[in-house]
């Protein structure tokens, strides 16, 4: 990483910027720490950043904010609560232009907390903390004690909040997987994201994925092997894993050129979605479409998890998110169903209701209401059995008759198929309704 000018009078004692090369790529860099008070923001601070975050915003560079801050500078009162405010407002103009990605390398609470929620990706080293409320208010609201790490380390963001992108052990590691982020995304919404050269055939079999899938349909298996092997090798970059990791959302490329990968995971809660699956496969579905970055879906789901507690918590609103994502996303879309794609999730999961633009599916796909054994129940005394209802419903060649199956593969040539048909879809382009934004669900 070679910093390369620091930008005007962009810097004070707290907060300093410049415009810096990461790996080749040109970015604007943002530190928030120091000073009197671990980093407390001025009004002058507030100022700078946001300026900063602007002219990054106009010239069209991604923006990193690496934050070790207490909050607002307290003997300066409301002046320096205004000044996160400024910040978040930049940032937020900046969403959807640029991207955007906070290393959170030491402290982040109070009103910078909240710009993690804004930002497009967050890195935090392991000994890093975020809340917006300290562990001592928490106490005193609820009796119970808590330290700092309990209630905001990188492991519950990690883990349970799904703050956290990505978790990694230092300095030097975030400042690597900050560079390894930017070489996957466009400098901007009206580019592209870079193509590298590959030195994996595109023709390549996927012998690997035919063989990971287990034939008994409700056997668990690690789709992230599916994904290795489709994409050009060594190239997928998971992301928030250990977050909702019953949905895998990542990087990878294919034949070079960048993708966005969402796939239910069977090896976690059987691959249902719940709200924390739907929410963090919509906001990188909504990132993709932003950034001009193509999505694939690797589909094998027996539906949305069932249960009251997930029903009473919005289900229904939550799981509107993954389908509203899907829905207004414009770039290339392909779907390849694997094995299950039932009920609502066989919707959401990039269905051609929802308008994707290539559906493939593998001979052990199973598309329908339901599965068999339910679905015999409810039918009841139709006299229909489990492998009638399997053999005459379920099979995907019943689907391709009806046009929701573009094309049934083997699973060995689903890379040659990906490959063509990226190719295919590279200059698609969508007239979109002139509208002030949609309202999303949440």
């Amino acid at each position: 990483m070679t910093a390369t000018v620091a930008v005007g009078a962009l810097s004070d004692a707290v907060a300093r910027a410049a415009f810096r090369t990461i790996d080749r790529r040109t970015a604007m860099w943002i530190e928030v720490s120091g000073g009197r008070h671990h980093g407390a923001m001025t009004a002058a601070g507030g100022t700078n950043v946001a300026r900063a975050i602007g002219q990054a915003t106009d010239c069209g560079i991604p923006i990193v904010i690496a934050l070790d801050s207490a909050g607002a500078e307290i003997v300066e009162g409301v002046a320096a609560l205004h000044a996160w405010g400024r910040v978040a407002h930049a940032l937020t103009m900046a969403s959807g232009v640029v991207p955007t990605i906070v290393i959170v390398n030491g402290a982040c609470v109070s009103g910078p907390a909240l710009l993690l929620g804004i930002a497009d990706f967050v890195v935090m080293t392991e000994a890093a903390f975020a809340y917006v409320t300290g562990p001592e208010a928490v106490t005193e609201f609820t009796g119970f004690a808590i330290d700092r790490h309990e209630l905001g380390g990188a492991a519950v963001h990690d883990q349970r909040s799904g703050v956290a992108t990505l978790v990694v052990p230092g300095d030097d590691d975030a400042a690597a997987a900050v560079g390894l982020l930017l070489d996957l995304m466009p400098s901007h919404n009206l580019g592209d994201p870079p193509v590298s050269v590959s030195d994996d055939p595109a023709d390549r079999d996927c012998a690997v994925a035919a063989a990971v899938v287990p034939d008994a349909p409700t056997a668990g298996f690690d789709v992230l092997t599916v994904l290795d092997d489709v994409c050009d090798l060594g190239s997928v970059v998971e992301l928030r894993a250990r977050y909702a990791p019953n949905v895998v959302t990542a990087f990878g490329r294919v034949d070079g050129r960048v993708v966005g990968l969402i796939a239910n995971q069977p090896g976690q809660r059987a691959g249902t979605l719940d709200i924390e699956a739907s929410r963090k496969a919509a906001r990188f579905v909504s990132w993709c479409d932003a950034f001009n970055v193509p999505i694939i879906t690797f589909v094998d789901t027996p539906g949305f998890e069932p249960g009251r507690d997930l029903e009473w918590r919005g289900m229904i609103r939550h799981g509107a998110e993954l389908v509203h994502a899907y829905c207004q996303a414009t770039v290339p879309r392909i779907c390849i169903i694997m094995r299950k794609s039932y009920g609502g999730a066989y919707i959401v999961m990039d269905s051609r209701g929802i308008e994707n633009d290539v559906c493939l599916a593998w001979p052990t796909a199973e598309i329908a209401v339901m599965g068999a054994s339910g679905a015999v129940q409810i039918l009841g005394n139709k006299g229909v059995t489990e492998t009638e209802y399997t053999e005459t419903f379920l099979n995907p060649y019943r689907a391709a008759e009806r046009g929701f199956v573009d094309l049934v593969i083997e699973p060995r040539d689903t890379r040659r198929v990906v490959v063509a048909t990226l190719g295919q879809l590279q200059t698609k382009r969508v007239v979109v309704q002139s509208r002030k934004h949609s309202n999303a669900p949440q």
